[in-house]
């Protein structure tokens, strides 16, 4: 699956000297697309591996992750269960998966925090015999270790632009899986700093997932570091956001969605403004998809510009 590197320029990264290439992940599949594919491939090996007939993950209404995962599983032959936040409400991710053939169980709120206990899935395998478990968001090492091979995608479409090398790596944080699984692969090839913007607010504890996952793959030099772009939680947004959004959509016509990837484009800007980056930085932002959960927040986006 290609995953294209393109660089843009906006008049923010001009005045501070910065280059700014994108990792177009949102482009590799109309399906599984951004980093749910790597985040899903190493599962997905795992589960033909045991001969699993079927996946079981959690996610939200508007889940990209179960999203991807649904659509995974029928077009690679696995059935698929979906374990959902909240109760039964129609979304047109929920529609999707629906049409996907995910078997969808509402767990209510109280029931999804659940997922941390060790035994979670315990329950479930009674049910479906044999499926494969997947953490929430494809987490997990098996998830990381799907995105390790993006640095090596990104050291060969350097020349491409013209580069040598670049400094440093940003993007969504919501899990951490991606941005762990970056580190692993810069510890391997390079050490470049990774930049993690969090969608959620640092409470939910990101850091300590990412340093878990970073033992748990025997790295001893954790390059990362954590800004809180949540603007007040996970999947809110403000007018702020928005304006900035539509903005840079017009301006590159590069498509963003205000939980993940607008945050963190926002976010870089406001690190930069802030100088934390220095002038002549070549800055990698990984654009992790999640496009298709836009359609859920059109209409507040729409509302905030009026």
């Amino acid at each position: 699956m290609p995953a294209p590197l393109r660089s843009i320029d906006l008049p923010w990264l001009h005045q501070a000297g910065v280059q700014l290439a994108i990792l177009r992940l949102d482009l590799i599949d109309p399906l599984l697309s951004g980093n749910k594919w790597f985040k899903l491939v190493h599962h997905l090996h795992a589960a033909r591996g045991i001969g699993a007939p079927g996946l079981i993950s959690l996610g939200g209404p508007h889940s990209n992750h179960l999203h991807a995962l649904a659509a995974a599983g029928r077009r690679f032959g696995f059935a698929s269960v979906g374990l959902l936040r909240g109760h039964p409400q129609r979304t047109a991710t929920v529609d999707d998966l629906q049409r996907f053939g995910m078997q969808l169980h509402w767990l209510g709120y109280r029931g999804y925090r659940e997922r941390h206990h060790p035994g979670f899935f315990d329950s479930w395998r009674e049910r479906y015999p044999d499926y494969y478990c997947i953490p929430e968001g494809g987490g997990g090492l098996a998830g990381a270790l799907g995105c390790a091979p993006l640095v090596g995608r990104v050291r060969d479409q350097l020349a491409t632009l013209g580069w040598d090398d670049h400094d440093g790596w940003w993007l969504a944080a919501g899990t951490g899986t991606t941005l762990a699984g970056l580190v692993i692969g810069e510890a391997e090839q390079g050490g470049h700093w990774v930049h993690g913007a969090l969608a959620g607010p640092p409470s939910h504890g990101v850091g300590q997932e990412i340093d878990r996952l970073l033992i748990e793959a025997g790295i001893a030099c954790a390059n990362y570091q954590l800004v809180d772009a949540s603007r007040g939680g996970f999947g809110r947004f403000d007018e702020a956001l928005a304006r900035f959004m539509v903005e840079t959509e017009r301006a590159t016509g590069l498509p963003l969605e205000p939980v993940y990837t607008a945050k963190a484009m926002m976010a870089l800007r406001l690190h930069i403004e802030g100088g934390y980056v220095a002038r002549g930085s070549r800055l990698i932002f990984v654009h992790t998809g999640g496009l298709q959960g836009r359609r859920a927040a059109q209409a507040q986006l729409d509302k905030l510009l009026r």
